[in-house]
């Protein structure tokens, strides 16, 4: 039975992994073609208005939906009741959107920002009608439906995106590449995905999810409006390039981050919600998830900072060299993500809502001080201080789970210590190529190949298990 679980687990994980890596080769594919025909102004006035919808998308994707996953006994009304629910409330929040258009092209004063606000916010009420499929691919560990809508919503938004920047549509080809992307995901998602919703509607199930839900939402929010908030002084204080840089810095470490850890996320959920009255079993997970993603994410993080001066150059070309500082600081910031995420899912599977809002309030209150402290010296100093609000917030999310798992913060530090010490001794050794002045391209191959081989053998030599695990992995879906 546990073989048959632990099949499935990694069956649903593996393809996880390759929705999240294919949709994000794909968008990374486009995002550095549409960075050499559009400006970094460009795709800073996107930056403005995303801060918003991305606030308000957390209502429509947090809260309910890992309320329907982490119930053990979710039924159709349940899962009824929540879509009703979320359609209605879409409509709500596209409407105080699309009112408040005014003021935001106000509040940095660009008309233009009116009508980009209203269309770029349709995307609230595309998320509404597919949210709740989305609970239900995730509850039932059916993640080779997302494959397949994720693949085709990604490759299509790219055509329409490039087609546009060619014919000069400037920041529009990247309103409409979001809005075809996820038109796209949510209809192949309802074609693959057979649920339906039913013509039931229980206040007494909406009450008792809401109850679970509630905080997480809250606790996202406030996570989405504490990431964003950077963004938006930035946008008012600085100028829209300098968001530009500082967002475009955050793409390639997210692409790394985006297919590692949101895979594991994903899983992680609704398999620990599973096991939530086996603490032991929670605490393999969790350690077994940190030690993981640590051990692939590390050298990529690493070997990305280290050569990140080459990669920008040869891949959006020296006009975007400006956002290598702020790229090295979040391959940093990245590499621990992990901590963040496995000690954040057990607290979830295990009920602890409560928990989990509270900590999410005491790292943002610690975030906002330092925030305050560095926004009026420079953006750069803002990024530090997210790198120091990230290293503080590690110890509050790790803190709970000493008492509820028996695994403290320096317990998973000692886990994941040798794979970091050993990707910093292999970037420092890659970044040594760059003496040579072999040429940009030439640099890079020998800094990968290098790079790799340079880690496996230290894995191999300082016998970290973890490897064994990964290899066991790769073989097993293999077969």
């Amino acid at each position: 039975m546990k073989q048959t679980t632990k099949q499935n687990v990694m069956s649903n994980l593996i393809w996880r992994f390759a929705e999240r890596s294919g949709a994000q080769l794909v968008g990374f594919i486009v995002s550095v073609v549409l960075a050499r025909i559009l400006s970094p102004n460009d795709y800073g006035t996107v930056a403005l208005i995303t801060i918003f919808t991305t606030i308000f998308q957390v209502f429509v994707d947090s809260g309910l939906g890992n309320s329907l996953i982490q119930k053990k006994d979710a039924d159709d009304i349940d899962f009824s009741t929540v879509f009703y629910t979320n359609i209605l409330f879409c409509i709500v929040l596209y409407l105080i959107i699309f009112f408040s258009a005014p003021a935001i092209a106000n509040f940095y004063g660009n008309n233009e920002l009116i009508l980009l606000t209203r269309v770029l916010g349709i995307t609230i009420l595309i998320s509404g009608v597919k949210n709740i499929q989305q609970a239900y691919v995730s509850k039932n560990m059916m993640f080779k439906k997302f494959f397949f809508s994720t693949l085709f919503g990604t490759i299509t938004a790219a055509i329409v995106g490039i087609l546009m920047a060619l014919n000069g549509c400037g920041v529009w080809a990247l309103v409409a590449q979001q809005l075809v992307n996820l038109t796209i995901d949510t209809m192949i998602l309802w074609i693959t995905v057979k649920w339906r919703p039913k013509l039931v509607f229980s206040f007494m199930r909406l009450r008792g999810l809401f109850s679970y839900g509630w905080k997480l939402m809250v606790s996202s929010l406030i996570e989405t409006a504490y990431n964003d908030i950077r963004q938006l002084v930035i946008g008012k204080f600085y100028s829209s390039s300098d968001l530009a840089y500082y967002n475009k810095a955050k793409q390639f470490p997210n692409l790394i981050t985006n297919n590692i850890n949101t895979s594991i996320d994903s899983v992680l959920l609704p398999t620990m919600s599973k096991e939530q009255e086996n603490r032991e079993r929670v605490k393999a997970m969790t350690r077994k998830s940190i030690k993981t993603s640590v051990y692939v994410m590390a050298p990529l993080m690493m070997g990305l900072a280290f050569c990140g001066n080459n990669i920008v150059s040869l891949i959006l070309t020296d006009k975007w060299l400006p956002c290598v500082p702020f790229l090295i600081i979040f391959c940093i910031t990245y590499l621990f993500q992990p901590i963040h995420t496995a000690n954040l899912n057990a607290i979830k599977a295990m009920g602890r809502s409560d928990l989990f809002l509270k900590l999410e309030i005491m790292k943002k209150i610690v975030g906002i001080i330092l925030l305050i402290i560095t926004m009026k010296i420079s953006v750069m100093a803002m990024a530090y201080s997210l790198l120091v609000s990230n290293v503080l917030g590690q110890i509050i999310n790790t803190w709970p789970n000493k008492k509820l798992l028996n695994y403290s913060y320096l317990q998973q530090l000692k886990d994941i210590l040798p794979s970091i010490i050993l990707a910093v001794i292999m970037g420092t050794i890659v970044y040594c190529w760059n003496f040579l002045n072999l040429g940009i391209i030439i640099t890079l191959i020998l800094q990968v190949i290098s790079g790799g081989i340079i880690y496996i053998l230290g894995t191999i030599i300082f016998k970290i298990d973890t490897f064994n695990f990964v290899l066991d992995t790769l073989k097993g879906f293999r077969k």
